[in-house]
């Protein structure tokens, strides 16, 4: 029997638009690799304007680690190399033939391989960045031994795919990943589940893997959550995580011997009018693919869920790390004496308006802020959304005044942005709280390399 873990703090934000579980095909014109997605990686092009690729064809690699190499989703031509202040690379953009061709990686059983050459593939393929670790939230170092590989087989966070109906038909693949993740750690690959009784057979079958159950309120999808539950993350320690359709990229790798980067994402969020999921390659323009479905209001495109995702244009692309896209409401507008009235159609997680009397009510929420930065309040809701045995203010502070040794104290090692979201989001002094998180991760990060 799997171990149960419930999860006791975390909210639940219950928005309207999920996504309605029918799968269309789309093909873009254009598609992006954008080094922005990848946290520490500062990018060298390995081609230019006008150059042809195929499917896996090197498109840049990491200056620092030069073995790391992020290739091409698609077959087509390099149409534009986009920058930003500095000449930051912002995006690769490549025009998308008709049909793709792929490179050919060549078919391999994995039982009969080893550590070095499943590495040396998955580098050159450009498949390793599928592999994140904690600390830090970066690409995975392929010398490394992780104490353990996770693999969270849901997400809690608002509007987010099932991934028991979006794995459905695809065992063989997301098998034959696991397998290969079994050769990269000497310990434990944990993939963890909710407990219902539609799970799905892909992941109740699986091998190699120790399940566990996770119940309660979100964030309980977030690996974060998961590791502290079962294993907590000390000074010194590392851990491997990936999604389920990371996996099965790796496990088609090794089955066709090409690299497929095919995605299954929702395409949600209340101002989308037929909410629905979609099959489509990483890194796809979302142009046709919210043209003719939105509604006309003034809206935000979302790459990733409300809580954690990337803003991003109509004419923008998928993150590399996403499987939805979230269209709301903008939120640019301002309200009169707002505060005084009842709130019935305001979302709040605590009694300041009468909306707390209906709790099954799913939300059209917006992007604004209602109301400007203010000092830090001691509260205490935060600790009532954040589920580690870790201070969530005072860790906050100790970034912000770059104390590194509280930092470690107060157990920086085991979170991310993504940990401190709903603190975020419940915050009355509307602090960014995931960006000074981040800073955190990345001084620490500087500090210990």
């Amino acid at each position: 029997m799997p171990n149960v873990y419930k999860i006791k703090k975390g909210l639940d934000l219950k928005l309207s638009g999920e996504a309605e579980k029918v799968i269309s095909d789309y093909r873009a014109d254009t598609y992006a690799l954008k080094p922005t997605d990848f946290t520490g990686v500062f990018p060298k092009l390995m081609v230019k304007e006008g150059d042809k690729v195929k499917a896996g064809s090197p498109v840049f690699y990491n200056k620092y680690r030069d073995n790391i190499q992020f290739t091409s989703p698609v077959s087509g031509t390099v149409i534009e190399i986009k920058r930003g202040p500095k000449r930051i690379l912002l995006e690769i953009r490549i025009q998308a033939d008709v049909d793709d061709e792929y490179i050919d990686f060549g078919k391999d059983e994995v039982t009969g391989m080893n550590r070095e050459d499943i590495v040396a593939k998955l580098l050159k393929s450009g498949l390793w960045p599928a592999i994140r670790q904690r600390p830090y939230s970066v690409i995975a170092d392929p010398k490394d031994d992780p104490k353990a590989i996770y693999i969270s087989a849901f997400d809690s966070a608002p509007l987010a795919p099932d991934y028991d109906y979006i794995v459905h038909g695809q065992g063989d693949a997301f098998q034959a990943g696991l397998d290969v993740l079994k050769k990269l750690t000497s310990g434990k690959i944990h993939l963890n589940t909710r407990p219902f009784n539609g799970q799905s057979k892909v992941f109740s079958n699986s091998k190699n893997v120790e399940i566990s159950q996770f119940e309660g309120p979100h964030p309980a999808g977030n690996v974060g959550v998961q590791a502290n539950k079962i294993d907590p993350i000390k000074k010194g320690d590392i851990i491997w995580y990936l999604r389920p359709q990371e996996v099965i990229s790796i496990g088609k790798l090794f089955l066709e011997g090409k690299y497929d980067v095919t995605r299954i994402i929702a395409l949600c969020g209340s101002e989308v009018k037929k909410p629905s999921y979609y099959r489509l390659k990483m890194g796809a323009a979302i142009d046709k693919l919210v043209d003719g479905k939105v509604s006309n209001v003034d809206k935000r495109y979302i790459s990733g869920n409300v809580l954690t995702g990337e803003k991003i244009l109509k004419t923008g692309y998928l993150g590399y790390y996403h499987d939805q896209v979230t269209v709301i409401p903008e939120g640019d507008y301002y309200e009169f004496f707002g505060w005084a009235a009842p709130g019935f159609q305001k979302f709040s997680t605590s009694r300041t308006f009468f909306s707390w009397m209906n709790p099954s009510k799913k939300w059209r929420m917006d992007t604004n802020l209602h109301g400007g930065h203010r000092a830090f309040v001691l509260t205490g809701e935060y600790e009532k959304v954040f589920p580690f045995d870790i201070y969530p203010m005072q860790l906050i502070k100790a970034i912000m005044v770059e104390d590194i040794d509280l930092m470690e104290q107060l157990g920086i090692y085991e979170v991310d942005e993504e940990d401190f979201a709903l603190c975020e989001l419940i915050d009355v002094s509307k602090t960014e709280m995931q960006k000074i998180v981040r800073q955190g991760l990345d001084l620490m990060r500087k500090e210990m390399t």
